[in-house]
């Protein structure tokens, strides 16, 4: 699929994802930073994928603090969207200000394609969910950013995150989460809860459907994808995972290359000439020039 070779998809992104809230079997969700680890997500055979706050301003060389801005969002996630043909969650953060600029947000990413957008109940400038230190606004602002956001869409998922618990506690956590849905989010994302009993305790309280966030390195312990759905999570995220892995691989490899002066140790390792045209449909787009070059309409591409 490319965005440049095929036609638009009948159904839209935020359709797509629907149905993965409507599925019985819980679905993992992996982090794409890039739109080259989106056509590797894709070749994996994912359904959705995640373009996570974390990886992307990660990627751009900063911090996790609220520095990138909308317009780099949107920019990143059309690029992803478009490589991958996949129904992407944004992470937008704090949704760029007020309510007023979450509508702008909202806007924006579904148009560029965007099938699911996630806010967040933190005080500008955010913090990692976590880290310590974190503070969250009033549950009532945030409500009114959620309302907002499922006034705006089209037809876009509308993701709360609350980071009470790790603020206030898990009844406020469960407070805010059940407002959050009253004022229109389509699921809701509890961060940085801290056991199974947690995840099962917010479930019951909440309902469905709910997000849960695998990330390596937190204060959640390494919890499968089927032992989530069984406590009532129907979208489970990986959002810094396949950076991670590539940052660690390009460090090693690196250090190699300047220690020995050659990559030759590692060339089983790498993904071939081959294997990367493959990925980006290299043979395609060669066809679809050759087409133009000879005056050909495509028509005979079918035939």
């Amino acid at each position: 699929m490319s965005w440049l070779l095929d036609g638009p998809r009948e159904e839209s992104a935020g359709a797509r994802f629907r149905r993965i809230l409507d599925s019985a079997e819980p679905t993992a969700v992996p982090g794409a930073f890039n739109a080259m680890s989106a056509l590797i997500a894709r070749k994996a055979g994912f359904e959705a994928l995640y373009l996570s706050g974390a990886a992307f301003s990660a990627s751009l060389g900063l911090p996790d603090v609220g520095l990138i801005t909308l317009d780099e969002l949107v920019d990143q996630t059309r690029r992803i969207v478009r490589a991958s043909g996949l129904p992407v969650l944004v992470d937008a953060d704090t949704g760029f200000g007020g309510a007023l600029n979450v509508v702008r947000t909202v806007k924006d990413l579904e148009d560029a394609g965007a099938a699911a957008v996630q806010i967040e109940d933190q005080v500008n400038p955010k913090r990692c969910g976590h880290l310590a230190g974190k503070s969250v606004v009033p549950a009532d602002e945030f409500a009114e950013k959620v309302r907002a956001a499922a006034q705006a869409r089209t037809d876009l998922v509308v993701v709360a995150r609350t980071d009470a618990k790790g603020v206030y506690g898990m009844d406020e956590a469960i407070r805010r989460a059940r407002l959050y849905k009253e004022a229109g989010a389509d699921l809701i994302f509890p961060e940085a809860l801290e056991s199974e009993d947690e995840f099962k305790a917010f479930a019951d309280a909440v309902g469905g459907p709910l997000l849960a966030n695998m990330t390596e390195f937190g204060k959640t312990p390494y919890i499968s994808v089927d032992r989530f759905g069984e406590l009532g999570y129907t979208v489970v995220i990986f959002p810094v995972t396949a950076l991670r892995v590539a940052a660690r691989a390009m460090e090693s490899v690196l250090a190699d290359l300047r220690r020995d002066g050659t990559q030759k140790a590692w060339v089983d390792r790498m993904q071939t000439r081959q294997e990367l045209y493959q990925l980006i449909e290299y043979d395609r787009y060669q066809e679809l020039d050759s087409r133009i070059f000879s005056g050909g309409t495509g028509e005979e591409a079918s035939e």
